[in-house]
C-alpha cells in the first residue's frame, strides 16, 4: 500500500491547513474524514444557490494580519459585518449591547445616561467581585438587560443556571456606549465568496475528494514532490477495510483533529461538550427575518437562534443575482452524549482537570500530533485554529 509522510485525521480547518503546508514542503499527505464531505464544521452546502452553513453560522473575523493574509490565498472575502438581533417575546434589540440597545431598554439618549443606568443597577445588585456568569453580566450591563437578553439565551445554550457558569464566558461579550452595531472587535471580517467548502478545497490544493478507503489513487500534486490525497466517509475508529492501526501504519506521523478522549477510548472518562441540533427549511419567499442571525433570548422559545443564510452574502448568488427563496436554520442546544456532534467544550474546572490527564497521555503518544478544537479541547475561533495549525507546521515541517 502507498506510504505517506502524514495521515491527517479530519478535513476541517486545522487538518486542511496542515495538509496544505506539508504538501508545500514536499510531503505526501493522506487526509481522511468520517463525514461524507470536507471542511468539517465550516462546511457549506448549496441549496437553491444559497451557501448554507450546515453546522452553524461561521463568520470569519481576526486581528491577526498574518492569518488574514494567509486565508486570502484561498478565498476572496466579502464585507459581511456581524450585527445580530435579539428577540425577547417579540421585542427586538440590537446586539452587541450598544446605544441602540440601551435606548430601546431604558429610553436613554446619551452615553452618560446609559452609563449611569448600568451603574445604578450594578449598585442595587451589590456585586463587587463577580463570582459567576450572572454576577459578571449584571456588572457589565445591569439587571434589566441580563434578565431579558442574557439569562434565558445563556441557560438554553449551556443547559445550566447562569449562577453555575464561570464569569469568563460572558467577558468576551461586547458592550459599547456608541451606536456601533459590529459584534466583533476585529480589524478583518467577512465570509468567503463561494462558501467555506470552496475555501477548504483550495487549501487542499485541488485534491480529488474520494469516498471510501481505496488509498493510493487520485493524488493531486502540489509541487514536484508534495501531494494531498483526500478520502471522505472513512472513520478512523471504525474503518471497514482498514482498521485504525492499519491506517496509522500508512504514514510516518498522524495529525489527529478528533476528540482527544475518543482517541484514548474514553478510558479516563468522557469530556463534556454542548451539542447543537439544526432544523433547516427552504422557504418559498425572498426574506424571512431580514437579518443573518436573530437570537431568541427568552427561556420559553426552545431554539437559541434562527440563521437566515442568504444574508451572509447580501441575498445574492455567486453571479450577483437576487435569490427568490430563502433557507433558515433553527438551532437547538443540548447536552452532548456519545454519538452526537461535539461543538462547545465545557471548560470548567472538572473538565479542565480531566483534559490535563488526557493531554499527558497525548504527549506520550509516539508520532501523533493532536490539534484543533477537539484535539486540544478548546473553544477556538476560526482564525485561532488556523494560527495554531500554522504554528504546529512551523515546529514540525
Amino acid at each position: 500500500m502507498t506510504k505517506y509522510d502524514y495521515l491527517v485525521v479530519g478535513a476541517g480547518l486545522y487538518g486542511a491547513v496542515f495538509a496544505h503546508e506539508a504538501a508545500k514542503a514536499g510531503k505526501k499527505v493522506l487526509v481522511i474524514d468520517r463525514r461524507p464531505n470536507i471542511a468539517g464544521n465550516v462546511y457549506t452546502e448549496d441549496i437553491e444557490k444559497i451557501h448554507v452553513h450546515k453546522y452553524g453560522a461561521h463568520i470569519f473575523h481576526t486581528n491577526d494580519q498574518k492569518v488574514w493574509e494567509y486565508v486570502q490565498n484561498f478565498a476572496v472575502f466579502n464585507r459581511f459585518t456581524n450585527s445580530p438581533v435579539a428577540n425577547f417575546h417579540g421585542e427586538l434589540y440590537s446586539l452587541p449591547f450598544n446605544m441602540y440597545t440601551f435606548n430601546k431598554m431604558w429610553g436613554v439618549v446619551t452615553p452618560e445616561e446609559a452609563a449611569e443606568k448600568i451603574e445604578e443597577q450594578r449598585r442595587e445588585a451589590g456585586i463587587k467581585e463577580p463570582k459567576n456568569l450572572e454576577e459578571q453580566a449584571i456588572s457589565l450591563v445591569g439587571t434589566d438587560i441580563y434578565e431579558k437578553l442574557i439569562k434565558g439565551y445563556t441557560e438554553k445554550q449551556w443547559g445550566r443556571p447562569c449562577t453555575e457558569l464561570p464569569a469568563f464566558i460572558i467577558k468576551r461579550l461586547p458592550v459599547r456606549l456608541t451606536f456601533d452595531n459590529n459584534y466583533f472587535n476585529a480589524l478583518y471580517q467577512g465570509i468567503p465568496v463561494g462558501g467555506y467548502t470552496k475555501m477548504v478545497a483550495n487549501m487542499l490544493a485541488g485534491a480529488k475528494v474520494q469516498e471510501g478507503e481505496d488509498f493510493g489513487t487520485g493524488e493531486a500534486p502540489v509541487d514536484d514532490a508534495g501531494s494531498i490525497e483526500v478520502h471522505v466517509g472513512v472513520d478512523f475508529f471504525d474503518a471497514e477495510g482498514a482498521p485504525r492501526e492499519d491506517l496509522k501504519a500508512l504514514a510516518d506521523k498522524v495529525v489527529y483533529t478528533g476528540a482527544i478522549d475518543a482517541y484514548f477510548g474514553y478510558k479516563l472518562g468522557y469530556l463534556e461538550y454542548r451539542s447543537v441540533r439544526f432544523e433547516t427549511e427552504l422557504l418559498d419567499k425572498p426574506n424571512f427575518q431580514g437579518n443573518a442571525a436573530v437570537n431568541y433570548t427568552d427561556r420559553e422559545t426552545p431554539w437559541t437562534r434562527i440563521i437566515e443564510h442568504k444574508w451572509f452574502e447580501f441575498g445574492k448568488d455567486d453571479d450577483g443575482n437576487d435569490i427568490p427563496k430563502t433557507v433558515i436554520s433553527r438551532e437547538f442546544s443540548s447536552e452532548w452524549k456519545p454519538g452526537d456532534e461535539p461543538y462547545y467544550p465545557v471548560n470548567d474546572e472538572k473538565n479542565g482537570r480531566l483534559y490535563e490527564e488526557y493531554k499527558r497521555l497525548a504527549e506520550a503518544e509516539d508520532n501523533v500530533i493532536f490539534g484543533g478544537r477537539l484535539g486540544e479541547y478548546k473553544y477556538y475561533d476560526m482564525d485561532k485554529v488556523i494560527a495554531s495549525a500554522l504554528d504546529m507546521c512551523g515546529e514540525v515541517l
